[in-house]
């Protein structure tokens, strides 16, 4: 308790506070990240599902025109990125940006599938189409399991900004829609929060809050926590992590945040800079006030990354952990949450609709992941080409043995 309350006299004051433990210490490679062979990770075992595929490979191709008329032809939507995962009602639901041919582009709506086993999944449906505003997209950003309730937000804002795709528009917000079992449909909320674009769903505090680290318009120096929404889903507190272009040129993108064994909260930062290391900063007052920012020693792609703590307390990091590309999708382990000492290869096929796995093999491009655990198992969800969301079901079992060295 005194360490919490010393931290907090640091953030508030403006001190540093004390250096955290490398974030990267492997077994066999230690804490210099380009000693790690990715071809020569052990490879966890898992099935694979495909949720849904576009009917073309989007790469090198432009926007294309909108039509409303469009809207139910599957063969004009190619683009699936941003997919997210929950379980509820007794299912798996999974939730994805779908769009033209390239992202984030007017017209990006949501779309939405369910599964009973994380493997077999329904037909995707329409949880929001294209947005009524001209030149506006949706950008999906979670699944939300609030008070017995299922939630699904998304960005909304305008796409174009002086010519072409920019982000974010200056009418940036967080809308919601909530799951009406009765009426199997999703009802808008409105507006969650203005001028915020979160990257997962919210999780709980230690408090008991709920919190989620958000970006603003100007997102590459206004990076802050949004805490609160237990009253109503949109009653929130921001408070500031970055709020200025920071000298070493670091470029804060698609944080995660996660709570550490002894109360504090990690927050972790994707380097936009390019770096190819990841950068973070602690909270020791549920996220009311941060540490600087301070580069790590952990691999990155410059990709979306998502980390949680399993039931059995060891943390795992799923990110494309080879800087020189998004391949491969990559699983760590941590004990502390701070510190990670294991790091093993997902077993991704080769092709979108499943097959063998190929450990030399270069897939494509497979990232933006999210995790679940459910049933002993660890749901991984992510997007290959930005034109397919598959799943990977992985054993907790065989993640366990992978973090106590046996894998």
């Amino acid at each position: 308790m005194k360490h919490l309350f010393f931290l907090t006299f640091l953030a508030v004051s403006g001190l540093a506070a004390p250096a955290l433990p490398p974030m990267l210490r492997l077994a066999d490679t230690g804490e210099d990240p380009a000693r790690i062979d990715y071809n020569k990770l052990p490879v966890l075992r898992g099935g694979h599902g495909l949720v849904s595929k576009g009917p073309h490979d989007i790469r090198g191709m432009e926007a294309a025109i909108f039509d409303l008329a469009d809207v139910n032809d599957p063969s004009k939507w190619n683009f699936r990125l941003h997919s997210y995962l929950a379980f509820f009602e007794g299912r798996y639901w999974a939730m994805w940006s779908h769009g033209r041919q390239v992202e984030d582009h007017p017209t990006q709506h949501l779309r939405y599938a369910t599964s009973a086993d994380g493997l077999t999944w329904s037909e995707p449906r329409i949880l929001a189409g294209p947005p009524t505003r001209d030149g506006f997209r949706y950008i999906a950003r979670g699944l939300w399991l609030r008070d017995g309730k299922l939630l699904a937000l998304a960005s909304h804002d305008e796409a174009y900004q002086g010519g072409r795709v920019r982000f974010f528009g200056a009418s940036l917000q967080l809308h919601g829609w909530e799951w009406l079992p009765a009426a199997r449909e999703w009802k808008p909320l409105g507006v969650i929060a203005d001028g915020a674009i979160n990257n997962f769903p919210p999780a709980k505090l230690p408090n008991g809050e709920w919190g989620m680290i958000c970006r603003a318009p100007d997102y590459q120096r206004n990076v802050f926590m949004l805490t609160g929404g237990v009253e109503r889903p949109n009653a929130w507190k921001r408070s500031p992590i970055v709020t200025e272009a920071l000298a070493d040129g670091f470029r804060p993108e698609e944080p995660d945040w996660w709570t550490l064994p002894d109360g504090r909260l990690l927050g972790l930062f994707r380097d936009n800079a390019r770096s190819g290391r990841f950068y973070r900063a602690v909270s020791a007052d549920n996220g009311l006030t941060w540490s600087a920012t301070e580069k790590t020693n952990f691999p990155d792609a410059t990709s979306k990354f998502f980390c949680l703590r399993t039931s059995r307390g060891f943390y795992a990091l799923v990110n494309n952990a080879n800087p020189k590309g998004r391949n491969p999708l990559c699983l760590s382990t941590s004990a502390d949450g701070i510190t990670f000492t294991r790091m093993a290869r997902l077993p991704i096929p080769v092709a979108p609709e499943g097959g063998a796995f190929d450990a030399g093999h270069a897939s494509g491009s497979v990232q933006y992941p999210h995790v679940i655990e459910h049933d002993g198992h660890l749901l991984i969800t992510y997007s290959r080409h930005k034109t397919a969301i598959e799943v990977i079901r992985v054993s907790l079992d065989d993640v366990e043995k992978l973090h106590r060295g046996a894998l």
